[in-house]
């Protein structure tokens, strides 16, 4: 149990930068590529959603997971809690209390991380329906033009 407890924190939180540092790498080249991609060079849309959408699975993933590791940090820090009130025969409030208030800490980074991630990846998918609409637009402008020739 003093492995675990050693260790919990630098390891949830390791996680978290981890997945913090892979969803805004992620973001950061995503928004580059959508900001300067020339819709002209696709020829058909399942090519262009293909290249729009690449990576963007990582954000959705750590938005999604970011809170789970959180989650398990706490309750193996409450856990760790329980099992030291146990040992010491004793209720203490105060040990209590901090120790409950330490374990939340990995929730709370959870949700730090998860929430960037999903806010750049639904900013990142209406850029994504933007383009393809623009694509669409100018594929019928492109049809138009030849019919009327």
């Amino acid at each position: 149990m003093d492995h675990i407890q050693l260790y919990l924190d630098i390891t949830v939180f390791s996680i978290l930068g981890l997945m913090s540092l892979f969803a805004f790498g992620f973001a950061i080249e995503r928004w580059l590529y959508l900001r300067n991609v020339h819709l002209g060079r696709f020829d058909n849309e399942e090519r262009l959603t293909v290249d729009l959408t690449r990576h963007l699975i990582v954000l959705s993933t750590v938005g999604a997971n970011a809170p789970y590791v959180g989650l398990l940090g706490t309750v193996l820090g409450i856990l760790i809690t329980f099992y030291q009130i146990g040992q010491s025969g004793t209720m203490d409030t105060q040990s209590i209390m901090l120790g409950l208030a330490l374990a939340l800490k990995a929730t709370a980074g959870g949700i730090a991380v998860a929430i960037p991630s999903v806010v750049f990846f639904n900013t990142l998918m209406r850029r994504v329906e933007v383009l393809t609409l623009e694509w669409r637009g100018q594929r019928k402008e492109d049809g138009v033009h030849a019919a009327a020739v």
